[in-house]
């Protein structure tokens, strides 16, 4: 004689498998919880640990940060093996390597971008060149190096604004480090009349240059060669050396421009202007106006 089985009553009895089975893996769960706890203890004490030992090494700040995280995430992968491994008896290292195979070239393809700032990071870390603080101008932007990161460096503008670049574009493209050295040159252009004696108009602005307390004469001498003939003045190039920050240029600038102007002036010689000739195809009746 068979009965009929209600829907409700299977329902119930998977549920109850469920229950059951959850009740029998407790155990495992439990210990694997206990894994991941000590897993993260560990890692924790991994981290302080690295942190003492490359506090003595000459390695930059951001590159300690990086090997301590490289550290920790090591073994949070080991620990989260094991946790794992303990709960489901069914998974093996084997199986659990495969997945992360598989995983990994799924995860690759949709984060690609990310990935390709992370390693573009890590190349830009283990470099000597760029540090923090520096100055540096890469596509058009400009700035003070404030922090770099695995995946993006902070630039503080001179006006004031923060900017987050990507590594990537750090990498793939020409990067200026305006602070490489502690000195820069820097150039104006500066004309003088054609009545004037191109030799004595030479001498006054060396010596305006030189007095100058921002120009940097030690190692490398002020230069000023003539360099055109313009429109309306033969034009000198002048070059000198100063500090490298871009404050320090600005302010060389003016004292620099600010001296050769005094200079010529005291001297007598001329700093033209444009003139401009009109020529008119009619004459002109020029008319004288009446009191």
């Amino acid at each position: 004689m068979q009965t009929d089985i209600q829907p409700e009553q299977i329902l119930s009895n998977q549920l109850m498998d469920i229950v059951r089975d959850l009740i029998a893996m407790l155990p495992q769960i439990l210990i694997a919880i206990i894994v991941l706890s000590l897993t993260y203890l560990i890692a924790m004490g991994v981290r302080s640990l690295a942190k003492r030992l490359l506090r003595r090494s000459r390695l930059r700040k951001s590159l300690k940060n990086l090997f301590e995280l490289l550290f920790s995430i090591a073994i949070w992968l080991v620990g989260i093996m094991i946790a794992a491994i303990i709960a489901f008896p069914d998974l093996t290292p084997t199986k659990i390597l495969a997945g992360l195979g598989i995983g990994s070239v799924a995860i690759g393809f949709a984060f690609k971008d990310i990935f390709e700032n992370f390693l573009a990071g890590i190349i830009i870390l283990l470099r000597k060149e760029m540090r923090i603080d520096d100055f540096i101008e890469c596509e058009g932007l400009e700035g003070k190096v404030e922090n770099i990161l695995v995946r993006e460096t902070h630039l503080r503008q001179t006006d004031g604004q923060l900017v987050i670049v990507p590594n990537s574009m750090l990498f793939k493209n020409p990067l200026r480090i305006r602070t490489d050295i502690d000195q820069r040159r820097t150039t104006i252009i500066c004309g003088i009349a054609y009545s004037e004696d191109v030799a004595h108009g030479r001498d006054v602005i060396t010596q305006a240059v030189n007095s100058c307390s921002s120009v940097i004469t030690d190692e490398q001498p002020v230069q000023i060669f003539a360099q055109e003939f313009a429109d309306s003045a033969i034009n000198f190039e002048v070059t000198w050396w100063t500090g490298s920050l871009p404050v320090d240029i600005r302010r060389s600038r003016d004292e620099v421009i600010t001296a050769v102007k005094q200079a010529l002036d005291e001297a007598g010689i001329e700093i033209p202007f444009p003139y401009r000739t009109l020529t008119f195809n009619e004459p002109l009746q020029l008319q004288k106006e009446q009191d």
